[in-house]
């Protein structure tokens, strides 16, 4: 096997691209499956933005994706979308109708308009863009693409808050690679999914020391909203870890969202509090089938859940301070023994 590169692009038939306005504070990321990928998915979080999850329903007739978006801008960043399939029907790729090809994009979108610009949000050209910038190989990780904007710790916020960001896994298992690639821009903080150490997340009043959002919670600490200094509007909605999980290994639509269910172990481990009224949790998988052997879905499932939980850490080791919010590096430098509070 060639050498890996630690990322779900490890996976065979698997691209990723981004595209950043770093003055606007926003991006997206595309997975693409140029030769097409069976999908499914699951949505456990209650405030998900969504385009084109449809077609994961069981009594859906089609199975097959071409790609994935993730993008900044709330639902104003579903846009992007359209650019990516502009970019798949220019390159050949999608359903054949007879006339032309329509490409498959399942689409997501986390909410970082408070970070940057709120007027400034991913469009058809910043799809567009992304997919030019899709390859296999190694895959930027931290404040880039849709991890751009994207913020931890949450509960008082933004002043306490930490940089998010996307991060991406990959491990070979028996049954080929399972990869993942994931934004993680969560209300809760995020934990080392080995230790339960937290890595990032809500941050004590002096700022450089990290409390933990759920014992906060449990003082009764819950606000109602969130003042961005600018103007104050309500948690719900505003808080999103999304993913896709990668599988070498040849699956059917109801193995994967079977797969999405035991991926999300890892968001359980790695994000606290997770799937709160205030997250749009949105998993996506996808089989490449390259490896055509009889695969084992429990395997797999524990290979996803690893690989997933390891994009979300790498998500926020490698983030950089942006827009005045700190990452984890950032405080690192000012208190070398970051522990938890």
């Amino acid at each position: 096997m060639a050498k890996m590169a630690g990322a779900i692009t490890d996976v065979p038939g698997v691209e990723v691209g981004h595209a950043s306005d770093f003055e606007g504070l926003t991006g997206c990321t595309v997975v693409l499956f140029r030769e097409g990928a069976i999908g499914g998915g699951l949505a456990p979080g209650m405030a998900a933005g969504t385009r084109g999850m449809d077609i994961f329903r069981s009594l859906h007739l089609r199975d097959e994706i071409h790609g994935v978006l993730l993008a900044g801008g709330s639902g104003f960043g579903l846009d992007a979308t359209g650019g990516v399939m502009r970019y798949l029907e220019e390159q050949g790729i999608g359903f054949d109708v007879g006339i032309t090809r329509v490409p498959r994009v399942p689409s997501a979108v986390i909410f970082d308009l408070p970070l940057g610009n709120c007027r400034r949000r991913p469009d058809v050209e910043m799809g567009y863009q992304a997919c030019l910038n899709a390859k296999s190989g190694p895959v930027e990780q931290g404040s880039v693409g849709v991890g751009t904007g994207a913020t931890v710790g949450k509960l008082y916020g933004l002043k306490r808050a930490m940089k998010g960001g996307v991060g991406t896994a990959s491990i070979a298992g028996p049954y080929g690679v399972v990869g993942a690639l994931a934004v993680v821009n969560a209300f809760g903080d995020v934990l080392d999914y080995r230790t339960g150490e937290i890595l990032a997340g809500l941050r004590d009043e002096s700022g450089t020391r990290l409390i933990s959002t759920v014992e906060e919670m449990k003082k009764g600490k819950v606000p109602r909203a969130f003042d961005f200094g600018f103007r104050v509007a309500r948690h719900e909605g505003q808080n999103t870890t999304l993913a896709v999980v990668a599988f070498e290994a040849a699956l059917i639509k109801p193995e994967l969202n079977v797969l999405a269910l035991m991926a999300q172990r890892a968001l359980v481990k790695t994000i606290s509090p997770i799937h709160t009224t205030f997250d749009g949790d949105v998993i996506f998988t996808a089989s490449v089938g390259r490896y055509k052997g009889q695969a084992d879905l429990n395997v797999l499932g524990i290979l996803a859940e690893e690989v997933l939980a390891e994009a979300v850490n790498n998500a926020v080791k490698a983030a950089k301070g942006l827009g005045g919010v700190p990452s984890r590096s950032d405080l690192l430098e000012l208190n070398p023994k970051l522990k938890e509070g």
